[in-house]
């Protein structure tokens, strides 16, 4: 790892608020935390600065469960991000995650940036327009907007940058996935 985990000596009071946003006070620790959190945390400002973003980006959005999922896959997917990929891959097949019904042949075709329903493609497309150019096309903009109303379409656009980020800041530090 570039930047490995920061040993449970190094932690303290300040470190452990940083995750109070994302983690029960029982995981705010080195061993519950996991890789991920337990680098972000070397840097405590910024990691819970960017907490609150991304908190609300997976918990607080509009954007229906299913369709975030989606996203932040493809996104994993295109930035080659092992850690976000082996994480979402499991959060998707998680029933308690608002039923986001992502199937393995869902998951299939996000790696092929492929989905049958029109719908779905849509999504796919946004998250490949917006790393390709940083904006969406006007069919991507109006096939969202039969489903997606103006604030959800706002939201996936921070899902998909926001991800973006969290891919690169988990690539470049070398944070692998949990076992």
């Amino acid at each position: 790892m570039r930047l490995a985990p920061l040993p449970a000596e190094e932690w303290d009071d300040r470190t452990r608020d940083a995750l109070r946003l994302l983690l029960p006070r029982a995981r705010r620790n080195p061993e519950g935390a996991g890789p991920a959190m337990s680098t972000l945390v070397r840097h405590p400002d910024l990691t819970e600065a960017f907490l609150h973003f991304s908190v609300y980006l997976l918990f607080r959005s509009t954007v229906p469960a299913r369709v975030r999922e989606l996203a932040i896959l493809r996104v994993a997917h295109r930035r080659q991000c092992a850690y976000e990929w082996h994480h979402h891959t499991r959060m998707s097949a998680d029933a308690g995650l608002d039923d986001a019904g992502i199937t393995a042949a869902d998951i299939a075709g996000v790696q092929l940036g492929e989905l049958d329903d029109a719908f779905d493609q849509a999504v796919l497309d946004a998250v490949d327009e917006l790393e390709e150019q940083s904006r969406l096309s006007d069919r991507t903009w109006a096939t969202l907007s039969q489903r997606l109303d103006e604030r959800q379409r706002m939201d996936l656009v921070f899902i998909v940058g926001g991800y973006g980020v969290l891919a690169m800041a988990f690539n470049t530090f070398d944070i692998s996935p949990e076992d």
